[in-house]
């Protein structure tokens, strides 16, 4: 379901527990245990996320979670209606800086759960081919990140 990748930062259980219950309840939410769709996390640096940022947005500047889809929202939607998951495939790519989450937390006075939680269920429903950029999108995305924090009861504190 998911590779974890650690960039330039200390590998961490309590990460990757985080991963595991997010992503584990986001495939639920989706309705997608059973397909072969994987995701790779990676963890890093600001530097790092910059470069990224950088390379395959042209936006010279750090930022706290890139995602990377692998398909179009009607392409993934048409498979995922026709169960079409014979092999595996992956779903994309989730960069996130671990710095930014810990710097968030403490300005948005929660916990790192609670920060790395909402990168992780954002990054996934960019995966899932969801923006945010227009309001009527916003619409559509926010509250599907909302019930997954909330099923997990990982609230805002």
């Amino acid at each position: 379901m998911y590779e974890i990748i650690y960039q330039e930062i200390e590998e961490k259980k309590e990460y990757e527990i985080i991963i595991k219950k997010v992503l584990t309840q986001c495939f639920k939410e989706e309705r997608l245990e059973n397909a072969k769709l994987s995701i790779t996390i990676t963890l890093t640096t600001p530097k790092n996320i910059q470069k990224i940022n950088k390379e395959y947005r042209g936006i010279d500047k750090e930022t706290d979670v890139l995602s990377f889809p692998m398909f179009e929202k009607d392409e993934l939607e048409e498979k995922i209606r026709k169960n079409d998951f014979q092999h595996e495939d992956v779903l994309g790519d989730i960069i996130i800086s671990i710095e930014r989450v810990k710097e968030q937390a403490k300005e948005y006075e929660h916990s790192f759960e609670r920060e790395m939680s909402y990168m992780l269920v954002h990054g996934f429903y960019h995966l899932m081919g969801y923006d945010h950029i227009e309001e009527a999108d916003k619409i559509k995305m926010r509250p599907k990140e909302e019930k997954i924090l909330a099923d997990l009861k990982i609230n805002r504190e």
